[in-house]
């Protein structure tokens, strides 16, 4: 019965530090629980920055395609024409002067 007696202080004090560190535990959590919120949101805002950015660079190429229609395709391949062609008839080799021709 005596040691019943020397629990009773121990467990008078072990309430109150229970509730103390339940109460600190409760607010680690909800500190953890703002931090998530503040960085799930930063995260939002970039992604849709980033949709943004895609949005606007599709209505460009949008634009590009509906006002020019075909004439871009046949512009490209005017363009590839024109690097063929002065990819073959390049001019005088480096290592001739203008002046000189030999047969």
């Amino acid at each position: 019965m005596e040691s019943v007696g020397v629990f009773i202080p121990i467990i008078a004090l072990m309430i109150p530090i229970v509730a103390i560190w339940t109460k600190h535990q409760q607010k680690l959590a909800e500190m953890n629980v703002q931090t998530t919120a503040q960085a799930t949101a930063e995260k939002a805002a970039q992604y849709a920055s980033k949709v943004q950015d895609l949005e606007d660079r599709v209505r460009v190429l949008e634009r590009i395609v509906t006002d020019r229609g075909y004439d871009v395709a046949t512009q490209i391949e005017a363009l590839r024409d024109q690097r063929s062609v002065e990819a073959r008839d390049s001019g005088v080799p480096l290592d001739m002067k203008q002046g000189e021709y030999t047969s």
